[in-house]
């Protein structure tokens, strides 16, 4: 049946809510005082954005604060230096806006904005020009980041991609429109998949979204459509009751009758997000024009660092049509010491999630690092006469030649992320050149 023979209903005009409206939220949920005061200092440097929905059908505000949805979109205090909060309650109260701005930039430049080489080594060229709003970091994907769509229905708080909401355009990755890409996509035949990606591209208006996708439909060489988006799970009356929410299925249904794939790449970081009858509405709708939905969020401390979570996460995306895909670890961005989680606990919190899953929702694959070389997938521990060792693997490369590859590094209970460790010496020497401490400085040095 076409979803279009579901009529949309009609839902409540979409509003946002920022740092300027946080006294109303306050007001209306009864936010505590201390919660309220660092929610005024930290999103002066962290992106702050939520809606009716999210307020409304998500937290819980019984549990606040310690309600993974509300610490999901709510910057929390512990999310920057103890320092540095006080510093901003304090200037707040007493300074200008240009020693506030002062020191908001200084704060986040010691948050690595672009982590994983994104400025330097994943912006592509034409013609020896940098071509703004895209990314090519792995052969067959190309990531594209259409100007309209660099905002999301919410914010999620461990965004790695902050930087595009801070409202710095040197920071921002963001196309005018797809001809750069169309010419790009026409010299380099070999990406089959393109990634729209944002912030969410599911904020713009159907015919906006139009004007991005239909030029794809004109590339021989693209047979994957990918769409990233936390619609879903943020504002799914994008897909049920939205003026233009058939427009946008019909829309799907068209991508998918050229002969393309098209991915929804879902985001869902917690089991509650599909819990509402619309997001289970939105997901049916979704998959009735056609279109494949891809689940994937990374594991984050105070939202979802149980094996409990996880499971019931990857079977209600089971359940409901969807495929569970990754779980990744948090990046090396932000304020990454509130989320991060050690890769020796994250194995055991995935290991113990999958190993309660049917068979069909097996499909997920973690705990990923996003690295600069690549995608490193941690396969488990291995016990030796040496030592103990963690199982690594090279999932995706921007050396396709790396791609599939083991290799270990000396077990830490408190690594989290890939330049915590020490690789074991056997590690091939391709592998090593990549991943070492040596490239690691380099690039951290690169990034400033």
């Amino acid at each position: 049946m076409s979803p279009h023979a579901l009529s949309s209903e009609e839902s409540p005009r979409f509003r946002a809510f920022g740092p300027h409206q946080i006294d109303e939220v306050a007001r209306r949920h009864g936010l505590p005082a201390d919660a309220l005061e660092a929610v005024r200092a930290v999103s002066q440097v962290l992106p702050f954005r939520v809606n009716e929905y999210v307020l409304s059908e998500l937290v819980d505000w019984h549990r606040i604060p310690e309600d993974p949805i509300f610490q999901l979109v709510f910057p929390q205090r512990g999310m920057l230096e103890p320092a540095e909060v006080e510093l901003l309650i304090d200037l707040g109260r007493r300074a200008g806006r240009k020693e506030i701005a002062a020191e908001v930039r200084r704060i986040r430049a010691g948050l690595n904005p672009h982590p994983a080489g994104q400025l330097q080594l994943n912006v592509p060229t034409l013609a020896e020009e940098q071509v703004a709003g895209l990314q090519h970091k792995y052969r067959e994907t190309v990531l594209y980041f259409p100007s309209q769509g660099q905002t999301c229905h919410a914010y999620c708080t461990y965004c790695f991609r902050w930087a595009q909401f801070i409202g710095d355009a040197d920071l921002r990755f963001a196309a005018r429109g797809p001809e750069q890409l169309l010419a790009y996509l026409g010299r380099h035949p070999a990406v089959t998949d393109v990634l729209v990606t944002g912030g969410d591209p599911m904020v713009m208006s159907t015919e906006r979204l139009r004007t991005h996708l239909e030029p794809l439909l004109s590339v021989d060489t693209v047979r994957t459509v990918r769409i990233g988006t936390k619609s879903v799970a943020y504002w799914p009356q994008r897909f049920v009751g939205d003026a233009d929410a058939d427009d946008v299925l019909r829309l799907f249904e068209q991508v998918v009758a050229s002969g393309r794939n098209l991915a929804v790449m879902a985001h869902f970081s917690h089991p509650r997000e599909l819990e509402t009858a619309l997001a289970r509405r939105a997901l049916a709708r979704i998959r009735a024009t056609g279109a494949l939905v891809y689940c994937q969020a990374p594991l984050i401390a105070h939202v979802n660092d149980d094996a409990r979570t996880w499971a019931d996460l990857w079977r209600g995306e089971l359940a409901s049509g969807a495929v569970p895909y990754y779980m990744f670890v948090e990046r090396d961005t932000g304020p990454r010491q509130y989320f991060e989680v050690p890769l020796a606990r994250a194995h055991r919190i995935f290991r113990d999630a999958y190993q309660q899953l049917p068979g069909l929702a097996r499909t997920v694959r973690g705990p990923v690092m996003s690295t600069t070389p690549g995608k490193i997938v941690v396969d488990g521990v291995e016990e030796t006469p040496q030592g103990r060792f963690l199982q690594l693997r090279m999932l995706q490369a921007r050396d396709p030649g790396l791609v599939g590859r083991p290799f270990r590094a000396l077990y830490s209970e408190t690594a989290a992320w890939v330049d915590h460790l020490e690789l074991d010496p056997s590690t091939p020497s391709d592998i090593a050149a990549v991943v070492g401490p040596a490239t690691r400085q380099a690039l951290s040095g690169a990034h400033g």
